[in-house]
């Protein structure tokens, strides 16, 4: 199923912010007789191509789950360090083309986690990117919701705000995302029907889609499809 993104009636219909769990590499390589790191690199180039696409059709934030606060404490440690060399190659290659062609890249998670080049190599990117603004690629790296929300209240402490007079826009904010639209429509792919801690207070009113294609396999026509489906749902934010 595909439709033409061309009409004006869709166009006003793309989500603004879309958010994508990027779940099933180890299955789409393990599918495909090799190994691990394999899939998480197809996974890193369809990154590109789905960015670019996704800019092309009116998308202005697109937020991808690259590496959870659990993987960081569960992965073996030959799969991280391969991991952590692939962000390394995929930052300085295709982030790098990202970037220079207009796109703002924010790493959102607790980077100071992250081996210290890693950490060079996104503090390096962020002064050449901070001047960007047609499209913005949120890449959570070390990420976790349970855990943004927690540096959301400690920073709220640390800046003395009246607890009686705390807002929501207060926590908002403090967040990782902070000034950004919230997502309107969260995806995942890979066959799971969970959040995983992902996001959890921005897409409390995020349509949720699901899907059992592996991520190196969802391209523009996959979300072609998705939006499609977000289309035809009638969002009124519990009114």
């Amino acid at each position: 199923m595909s439709y033409n993104l061309d009409m004006p009636e869709e166009k006003e219909l793309i989500p603004t912010h879309i958010a994508i769990i990027m779940d099933g590499n180890r299955r789409w390589a393990k599918s495909h007789g090799k190994e691990a790191l394999e899939g998480h690199k197809a996974g890193a180039e369809n990154l590109e191509r789905l960015a670019e696409y996704a800019s092309s059709i009116g998308v202005k934030t697109l937020t991808v789950y690259a590496l959870s606060t659990e993987n960081l404490t569960s992965r073996v440690g030959r799969e991280l360090q391969g991991l952590f060399d692939l962000f390394i190659w995929g930052f300085k290659h295709k982030i790098k083309k990202l970037v220079d062609s207009g796109v703002r890249v924010n790493v959102i998670g607790d980077v100071t986690k992250l081996p210290d080049t890693l950490q060079k190599l996104i503090s390096s990117l962020k002064q050449s990117y901070k001047d960007n603004d047609s499209f913005t690629l949120n890449i959570a790296l070390n990420y976790g919701g349970k855990q943004e929300i927690l540096h959301a209240v400690k920073a709220i402490i640390k800046d003395g705000i009246d607890i009686d007079k705390l807002t929501e826009s207060d926590i908002a904010k403090r967040l990782y995302t902070k000034d950004q639209h919230e997502p309107d429509l969260v995806i995942r792919t890979g066959g799971q029907v969970r959040l995983s801690n992902f996001l959890l207070w921005q897409s409390s009113y995020s349509e949720l889609y699901f899907t059992k294609i592996y991520w190196p396999d969802f391209g523009p026509k996959q979300l072609d499809e998705a939006i499609l489906w977000y289309q035809e749902q009638k969002r009124n934010f519990g009114k």
